[in-house]
């Protein structure tokens, strides 16, 4: 009589364990293999020689469709065998090998995962594992065979539901038999046998030991510089995807500087992906210059027309801009837009030049751009060389113009909620509390890190110092000693500070001069020892004094 091995009274792992330790050979097909898992049958593998199939762990691995490739599947005209061309081949064996890193990516690393990946990946690489993925059709069989030296049953056999995972051998319900009858053990092995020698049965032994080898279980640690520059690939990811996608228009060609071109390809890239971008270079940089830029990039790709909204001031220099670049557009006043903005049309790209004067959301200015922004939609660009003036909240106000407050930003506060469960304080105690996500602009304007601002911004912030552009841009002039940046073919110098002394007499003696008085000894030493908070002096008034 066969026994069940339901992981309740008998566990499969158990029935492993009694054939295993005379094993000469195994054989197992399942349709999923938990890498981290390998380590309660590591052991019992090492005991094989290994070298070739006869003496060796052989593991196939099947593939399965997804449910929605199912649903394809049966709804498709063709229901016969399905033909497998060689892209059809490629992606599977892509996929497989995918699930493999996946599985290596995710989780907490422990001390025991990263022994039974070592162990794997040493089996694999002296052929004591061979690794084949059948794609001939998917495969969810469970087979578990087992070739020893005994003279009752030399084959033994184990078929039911359980995968090769530590939940399928031991802990989660399932239903296994044994197979000790030796007609019916060798029709499994002639059955494993067709399936293993299947042309589409494809080896990915050294693939697997490769994957391994190269994750965080390695035996050879990686450099430190290495994983500085990994870091930095990554952190970088957005600026290097917008200088491939990005073309410059033929009138700003030979006019942007390249630290210039760079930021307006990393701002449409923003635009695009976000929605909006705030362009934060210091001043002199050349900001409103790389804003029409990106209107023209935005006019050539997608059609848009432009609204500007400036100081009044800065109204005649944008509209000679729009027209020198032929940019289809309207220049607005800041001081207009109440009265106008309910009447224009939509504009699908909106300029707003020195944003920092939006920074308080409860003004009837900044109400009538939100309201513009949420009937019409379009992409917004801010402009502004001091973003952040008195508070982290300078910066939300100027994201909320075009970003939702509730919105899922894929990224958090990180350094708040460590705070926060440092206090005994849950994540569904912040949701309840401030009834908005962890992932929302409004859980940021909760938090007093400026890391955790940092984290935000990056996601919108274009921004440079002159220092930066000298340091990664410029080149250095020997016999001038100043640094400069090449445009048409011609070096443009940066100016140099040199700082003077401007003097101018003081009459001690007079009465009636003001500077004189202002700085008598008395005067100076009362204001050298002044110790007061640069804003908000009304916050640190002594009560009743």
């Amino acid at each position: 009589m066969p026994q069940i091995f339901d992981n309740i009274q008998l566990r499969l792992f158990d029935g492993l364990r009694a054939v295993l330790p005379e094993a000469e050979a195994c054989a197992f097909c399942v349709g999923y293999l938990n890498l981290r898992g390998w380590g309660q049958l590591a052991d019992f593998v090492e005991r094989l020689p290994g070298g070739d199939e006869r003496h060796a762990c052989r593991l196939l691995v099947g593939m399965h469709r997804a449910p929605e490739e199912e649903m394809r599947a049966l709804s498709g005209l063709r229901h016969g065998a399905d033909i497998m061309d060689g892209p059809s081949l490629a992606r599977l064996k892509r996929r497989i090998t995918e699930s493999f890193k996946t599985q290596l990516e995710f989780g907490v690393p422990t001390d025991d995962a990263e022994a039974a990946l070592r162990r794997l990946a040493q089996q694999l690489r002296a052929r004591k594992v061979l690794l084949k993925a059948f794609l001939r059709h998917p495969l969810h069989a469970k087979l578990y065979l087992v070739r020893r030296q005994d003279p009752v049953a030399p084959l033994v056999g184990f078929v039911g539901s359980s995968n090769l995972t530590l939940a399928g051998l031991s802990q989660q319900g399932e239903l296994n038999v044994d197979v000790v009858e030796q007609d019916a053990a060798h029709k499994l092995q002639t059955w494993f046998d067709a399936r293993w020698r299947d042309e589409l049965a494809f080896d990915l032994t050294d693939e697997l030991a490769a994957l391994i080898e190269t994750s965080w279980a390695r035996t050879e640690p990686v450099r430190p510089y290495l994983v500085y520059l990994k870091i930095a690939y990554h952190l970088c990811e957005e600026a290097r995807e917008g200088e491939r996608e990005f073309r410059l228009p033929r009138p700003f060609r030979d006019v942007l500087l390249d630290f210039q071109e760079a930021a307006v390809a990393l701002a449409a890239h923003h635009l695009h992906r976000r929605g909006g971008v705030l362009l934060g270079d210091v001043v002199g940089l050349g900001k409103t210059l790389m804003a029409t830029a990106i209107a023209r990039v935005m006019q050539e790709d997608d059609e848009a027309n432009t609204l500007v909204i400036c100081p009044p001031k800065l109204q005649p220099m944008w509209e000679g801009y729009l027209e020198q670049y032929q940019i289809t557009g309207r220049v607005l006043s800041l001081g207009k837009v109440i009265e106008a903005l309910p009447d224009l049309p939509r504009y699908r790209l909106l300029i707003i030049d020195e944003s920092h004067n939006l920074r308080n959301r409860e003004g009837r200015r900044y109400r009538a751009i939100r309201d513009y922004v949420e009937r019409n939609e379009p992409r917004v660009v801010l402009l502004t060389a001091t973003p952040y003036n008195k508070q982290f909240t300078d910066l939300s106000n100027q994201l909320r113009l075009f970003v939702d407050e509730d919105q899922d930003l894929h990224v958090r506060p990180e350094r708040f909620f460590q705070r926060w469960t440092q206090d005994g304080k849950t994540e569904a105690a912040f949701i309840a509390q401030f009834q908005t996500s962890t992932h929302a602009l409004r859980a940021f304007e909760h938090s007093p890190f400026p890391d955790d601002w940092r984290d935000l911004m990056r996601l919108f912030l274009v921004r440079r110092t002159r220092q930066f552009i000298i340091k990664h841009y410029a080149k250095f002039d020997e016999a001038k000693q100043r640094y400069y940046v090449m445009l048409n073919g011609q070096p443009a110098y940066f100016p140099r500070r040199e700082p003077k002394t401007v003097t101018f007499a003081i009459r001690q003696e007079d009465p009636a001069d003001q500077y004189a008085r202002l700085f008598r000894d008395e005067v100076v030493g009362v204001i050298a020892n002044l110790a007061l908070p640069r804003y908000g002096l009304a916050n640190f008034l002594v009560q009743n004094a």
